[in-house]
């Protein structure tokens, strides 16, 4: 796997020097989504991966303990509030409220959030959607 870290410092290199990045990958969750009456009647498989530049004076590990750290549960309850009990009718604007939501941490200088459905064409892997954020310095 190529070095996601790497490729937000493509946007801005103090990415690649002043942060850490955080990920979680291929959460799974049951979401009511879709625009197609088969994605209507009841819920589907949707993945969520995460990727978070945290600065390092917010994630610096300096000790062996969750609070030198940004903690990982935030950012799946993050996706379990924005998921809610609504049936969605786009990945893109669930994506882009995930998105809103993990960019609002402080902490939090750049941002990555794709969703992907596994189950909605058998001739396919997935469709999806994907978006970042970056915050000025």
């Amino acid at each position: 796997m190529n070095s996601v870290l790497l490729a937000f410092a493509a946007l801005d290199a103090r990415l690649a020097t002043g942060c850490r990045l955080l990920s979680l990958r291929r959460h799974e969750l049951p979401v009511r989504i879709g625009v197609h009456g088969f994605e209507r009647e009841g819920p589907q498989r949707l993945w969520f991966d995460v990727d978070l530049c945290v600065k390092l004076d917010h994630a610096g590990a300096a000790q062996d303990h969750i609070a030198h750290t940004l903690d990982y549960d935030f950012v799946r309850e993050v996706i379990a509030v924005a998921v809610g009990s609504r049936h969605h009718e786009l990945q893109e604007t669930l994506c882009d409220a995930v998105l809103h939501a993990v960019m609002g941490r402080p902490e939090v200088q750049a941002a990555r959030v794709a969703t992907r459905k596994p189950d909605v064409y058998p001739d396919s892997a997935s469709v999806g959607v994907e978006r970042v954020g970056l915050k000025p310095w």
